[in-house]
């Protein structure tokens, strides 16, 4: 069982990603939503145009932010990557939903916002706590 004092920065930190979280998910799913529902754009497609908005904007925040203070910052070429590849694991489990959802079950486009927003953010939350920003 951890001590007091080290439950606070953990907490600290689920409380920023989820403040920093919830506005680059909403910024990549209302890019992802809008071209997909009112411009015909096909969902994968317009999943991959939310990703790209989200990462950027996700590297930053999550960097300055949520992860502010914890771990080494003396490699930043090795962070990168790593968040580079933790969101890669987003694109593909975001993508697995539309596809899984709005392809074979036929569904409308906002049923993937659902696994979008509830899913996604617990396993990038722990790879970017352990791997990327450890």
């Amino acid at each position: 069982m951890k001590p007091d004092g080290a439950i606070a920065p953990i907490l600290g930190q689920i409380v920023r990603f989820g403040l920093v979280g919830a506005f680059v998910t909403l910024v990549g799913v209302a890019v992802y939503y809008f071209p997909a529902t009112f411009l015909g754009v096909e969902p994968l497609v317009s999943n991959l145009l939310g990703y790209l908005a989200a990462m950027g904007l996700g590297y930053v925040l999550h960097s300055n932010v949520s992860f502010k203070g914890h771990g080494s910052r003396d490699n930043t070429a090795r962070r990168t990557g790593r968040f580079f590849i933790v969101s890669l694991v987003s694109l593909g489990l975001n993508s697995l939903f539309v596809w899984v959802l709005t392809g074979l079950l036929d569904g409308p486009t906002w049923w993937p916002l659902i696994p979008m927003l509830l899913i996604t953010p617990v396993v990038t939350f722990s790879m970017n706590r352990q791997w990327v920003f450890g």
